[in-house]
Parts: C-alpha cells; sequence; structure tokens
C-alpha cells in the first residue's frame, strides 16, 4: 500500500496538465494551468457526509470516494488519482483501482470536473434569496404530499356511509397512500442521481394530481384504495428528492433552519389535513375533498416547475460533456461516469442493502424503529382524536380538525430550538478540533424523548371517562398535541442527523431503510387504533403508548454512552 501511495503522489508531479477556465456567459475553454488540487469552501466541513454525492448510482468498490462535487478550484477540476479515497468507515479498504498499480498510474491522466471558485452555476452561490425560495418551494411540496395522507381523515364518516364499508377498510386508503410513500423513494433516488433531480420535482407530481380524479370520483372502495395507494406511489417525489435539493444549496455548515423546516415538513403536512378535510367534509362532502387536494396539489406543482436544477453530479456532468465537444478531450469526467453502477448493482444497493442494513446495523435499526414509532403515532392521533371529540365531546369533524392545531403548535416551537441544536453540534466540533462524534447528534434526541409519553398520558387522562366533558376540559386533551408535536420533531430531527453522520458512505441506503420501517409502521397504525382506544379505554389506550415510548428513552442515552463503540464493530459504520 506504502508503494501505490508513492506512486500516486509521484503522478501528481507531471506538469503536462490542462485547466478548465471561464469566460462569458457559457463559454468555458480549456487553457494551461498548474493548479490540479480542489479546496473546501468556508461553507464545507469535509469532515462530515456529503448528501450530493450519488450514493446509489456510484460503484464506491472500484472508485471509492471523492469530494468533487463539493470542493471547488481555480482550474475548473482535479486530477483523479489523488482525489479518490476509500468509503468512510472502520474498515479504509483502498478502492479497487488505486489497488491496481497501472490503473492507478492512468488516473492522473483523468480530470474529474469541479466548481470554480466563486462559480455562479454553483448552486451554493445562488442568492440567499432564491436559495430561500427553493427551500420554501421543497418544505412546501412536503407538506403538500404528507396533507394528502391525512385530508381523508376529515371524512371517514361520508366515506364509510357511501360505500357500506367498516372503518378499518377506510383506513385503508391513509394506510396504502403511505405504503405508497415507502417504495417511490426506492425507485426515483437512483433515478434522479441519473438523470438530475428536476425531471423528477414536475412529471411524477402531474401523475399524482391526475390520481386524486378517480378518488374523488370513485364508485367503489376499491378504486378509491387502489388510486390512493397510486397517489402516494408518485407523489413521494418530494420525500425522494427534498432533503437533497436542500443540501444542494445549503452546504453542510450553513443548513441549521433550512433543515428543520424540512425535518417539521412530514409531520406539519398531515395535521393540517384533518384541520381543513373536516370543514370541507362537514360543508360539502367527502369527494370535494380530493377536489380541494388536487387544487392545492395543482398550485404546489405550478411552484415545483420553477425549482432549477441543484444536483452538482448532474451540473457537473453536463459541465463535462460540454468540455469533452469542445476540447476533445475524453479525459475530462466527473467519478459517477467514470465508476457508473450497472443496473444490477443500483438494484442491489436500493432493494436489497437497506434491508442488510436493518438485519447487520443495530444503531440503524434502533434509531429507525424510534423515528417510526413516533410518525405511526402521528397518524395514531388522527384516528383517536375523533374517538375523543366526535364521540366523547359531540363535536363536528370541523370542529375536531381544528384540535390538531395544538399539534402545529408544538411544531412550530421546535423550530426554534432544531437551529440551536445544529449550533450546539457546531460548538461541539469546534471543541473538539473541528471533528464532532456522530453521538453529538443524540442532545436532541436526549431533549425531546420525554415530551412524547408527556403529551400521551396528558391526552388519555384528561379525555372521557377520566374527565367528562364540559366547560373547558377539552382543553386537557387538545392541549396534549403541543408537548408530542415538539418531542416529534425535535427527536426526527436528531435522529435523522445521527443515521447520516454514524453512515457517511452508506447515507443513501441508511436512509432507505429508515423510510421503509418508517412507512410501515405508519401505515399498520391506522388499521388498529380505533379498535384499541375502543376496547381498552381512552386512558389506557393511550397510556400503552405512552409506557412504550418509555421504555424506548434509554436508546439516545446508551447510543450516546456507547455508540462510538458499537460503531467501531461495524462494517459500515463510521
Amino acid at each position: 500500500m506504502a508503494s501505490t501511495e508513492h506512486r500516486e503522489k509521484e503522478a501528481y508531479d507531471d506538469d503536462a496538465a490542462t485547466a478548465v477556465d471561464q469566460h462569458p456567459p457559457g463559454h468555458i475553454t480549456l487553457t494551461p494551468g498548474p493548479d490540479h488540487h480542489g479546496h473546501n469552501p468556508a461553507s464545507h466541513d469535509p469532515d462530515r457526509p456529503d448528501l450530493s454525492f450519488p450514493f446509489q448510482t456510484t460503484n464506491t468498490v472500484q472508485g471509492g470516494f471523492t469530494d468533487e462535487y463539493r470542493v471547488t478550484s481555480k482550474t475548473g477540476y482535479i486530477t483523479a488519482d489523488l482525489a479518490l479515497r476509500p468509503v468512510p468507515s472502520h474498515y479504509h479498504a483502498l478502492p479497487a483501482v488505486l489497488a491496481d498499480p497501472e490503473k492507478a498510474i492512468r488516473l492522473k491522466q483523468v480530470k474529474l470536473v469541479t466548481w470554480y471558485e466563486n462559480d455562479p452555476e454553483d448552486p451554493r452561490n445562488w442568492s440567499n434569496a432564491y436559495k430561500w425560495y427553493i427551500t420554501f418551494v421543497c418544505a412546501l411540496s412536503v407538506v403538500s404530499i404528507a396533507f394528502a395522507t391525512a385530508i381523508i381523515a376529515g371524512d371517514f364518516g361520508g366515506v364509510m356511509r357511501e360505500f357500506e364499508v367498516s372503518e378499518v377498510v377506510v383506513a385503508l386508503s391513509v394506510s396504502l397512500m403511505i405504503i405508497g410513500f415507502g417504495l417511490g423513494p426506492l425507485i426515483l433516488a437512483p433515478l434522479s442521481e441519473l438523470h438530475g433531480r428536476r425531471p423528477f420535482w414536475v412529471a411524477p407530481f402531474l401523475v399524482y394530481i391526475i390520481f386524486n380524479i378517480p378518488c374523488a370520483l370513485a364508485k367503489n372502495i376499491g378504486t378509491l384504495l387502489v388510486s390512493r395507494f397510486l397517489c402516494g406511489l408518485f407523489g413521494s417525489g418530494p420525500f425522494a428528492l427534498a432533503g437533497g435539493a436542500i443540501a444542494d444549496i445549503w452546504d453542510n455548515n450553513e443548513r441549521g433552519f433550512a433543515v428543520a423546516l424540512f425535518a417539521a415538513a412530514p409531520y406539519g403536512g398531515p395535521v393540517l389535513g384533518p384541520i381543513v378535510g373536516g370543514f370541507i367534509g362537514e360543508t360539502v362532502g367527502w369527494r370535494w375533498i380530493f377536489w380541494v387536494n388536487m387544487m392545492f396539489a395543482g398550485v404546489v406543482a405550478c411552484m415545483c416547475a420553477t425549482i432549477p436544477e441543484t444536483y452538482a453530479p448532474a451540473l457537473l456532468l453536463k459541465r463535462a460533456k460540454r468540455l469533452r465537444a469542445e476540447t476533445g478531450d475524453p479525459n475530462i469526467t466527473t467519478e459517477q461516469e467514470l465508476f457508473r453502477k450497472t443496473l444490477k448493482e443500483i438494484v442491489i444497493e436500493t432493494a436489497v442493502r437497506p434491508f442488510q442494513m436493518i438485519a447487520t446495523e443495530p444503531i440503524l435499526t434502533l434509531m429507525s424503529l424510534y423515528a417510526s414509532l413516533i410518525y405511526g403515532l402521528l397518524y395514531a392521533f388522527f384516528f383517536s382524536f375523533p374517538i375523543v371529540f366526535s364521540e366523547g365531546y359531540g363535536y363536528n369533524d370541523g370542529i375536531t380538525g381544528l384540535m390538531f392545531c395544538s399539534v402545529l403548535i408544538g411544531v412550530g416551537l421546535a423550530l426554534f430550538v432544531t437551529p440551536r441544536l445544529e449550533k450546539d453540534y457546531l460548538r461541539r466540533a469546534k471543541e473538539k478540533g473541528g471533528h464532532a462524534d456522530p453521538e453529538d447528534r443524540l442532545i436532541g434526541m436526549m431533549i425531546g424523548c420525554w415530551f412524547i409519553p408527556i403529551g400521551m398520558f396528558i391526552f388519555g387522562w384528561t379525555s372521557p371517562p377520566a374527565v367528562m366533558p364540559g366547560g373547558g376540559n377539552w382543553v386537557g386533551p387538545c392541549s396534549a398535541g403541543i408537548p408530542f408535536g415538539f418531542g416529534m420533531v425535535v427527536l426526527y430531527f436528531s435522529a435523522n442527523a445521527y443515521i447520516i453522520d454514524a453512515f457517511p458512505g452508506y447515507v443513501a441506503s441508511a436512509l432507505a431503510a429508515k423510510i421503509v420501517i418508517r412507512s410501515g409502521l405508519g401505515a399498520a397504525t391506522p388499521l388498529f387504533i380505533t379498535a384499541m382506544f375502543h376496547n381498552l379505554g381512552n386512558g389506557w389506550a393511550a397510556s400503552v403508548w405512552a409506557f412504550i415510548s418509555l421504555a424506548l428513552i434509554p436508546i439516545p442515552f446508551c447510543f450516546y454512552r456507547y455508540g462510538k463503540w458499537i460503531r467501531s464493530r461495524s462494517k459500515r459504520a463510521a
């Protein structure tokens, strides 16, 4: 290995190099230049995972990792022989192309295209106002899709009466859409790595809008359920794209509040659904729920169409192809193009590896399970609130929907806390010489975990029959949404960040595994929650969830103390 590294250093001494130089609008030419090295801008921390790296479509066994998509250089390229490095994990296996002496020497001729310093085409250099607009649209797109899952909860009764089916069957309209959310990103994520994010902001969204039509016009329950599943499948685009797009435009040292918005969107969106759906169903009927949802989705789709391509590998690949055509130099390329996976490898990466990691990585399994429990509890609220407020207090669907405003208040409070957690993380990193441990991400979980059981206990034991309706007694169960909403977002924000930092070389597979577990639990909860509250009573049904939440509280504390030791025994963890 030492001799190989020596050859790699000698390769950089070759002075027959060219550089990419930028000229006015759209003209890029090659001119001689001595600078082969890239450097990280102040906004980028190379020790933290690069969420713009095409994990699912790049053969990292052959080529390893590179900072090509984040570094900047004066010349516009870096030579590949020293740009490539091992996948970050405890097992630093040299990439196959560097382990082969002949291939390693040839790499000195390969020029990996990078951004220039202050490159106007680099999404990170766009104006802050424009980046905040894109961030807003990304978050709104997630809200609109998540909103659609729960809007039907505003008038379950209308669907049950028209099709003469049980509440469990109608609950499938929520469950099947959530399942679609879990499957869609497994397809859309690798496609967006190959073709860029922009095409998948619009095309799947339009199909999602179309499938709202058979939902509104359904003549039987089968049509409604199949259409809802397809809505989830094609509407999952924002779940696959939004987080990455935000990471494209905000580098990892500056995306605190932007990521906080994204973390809150999947949880805030469903809360809005029953609020709006309740009044629509109460006044004009359940079919208009889908027409209104379709209108909202149409407006959001128009806004999504304004999002430009933000994915660095796609933008740099386009530049590399243009430069090859202009110069005739076949050595100008990107790592993704140089080491692209085969279709079989991509399928294994997206459909097999997430399940392998669930089975072999206790950090990923337990953190995903914890985050998924919270997601399931959110959908449990959509079915337990009507039991308490419609059956217990006699409120109509519209007023019952308004009770979810308390969860929104909790979500709003969390938005003030999550950016401070990010600042605390950066402070800890600075105190540790610029490199924090992944376990430093768990501070938010250790704060937020207490609020979930508190909210569930309040909800259960301030509801009928423990506290009978009358006067302002509705405030008790309603207020339970505040600690729940707060804890939900803070906990998810920290858990998501910990998973990313703990598996920097396998981020895509780790997040896919989390989505699979989250969607599975979120889809299952609506099917039994009503029977659970009816059979156990409000107090004890809510208490069961509270006790489960209490049982999971040790997870972040244990990982905070022993996480580093557990990671040291993992093949994939940092």
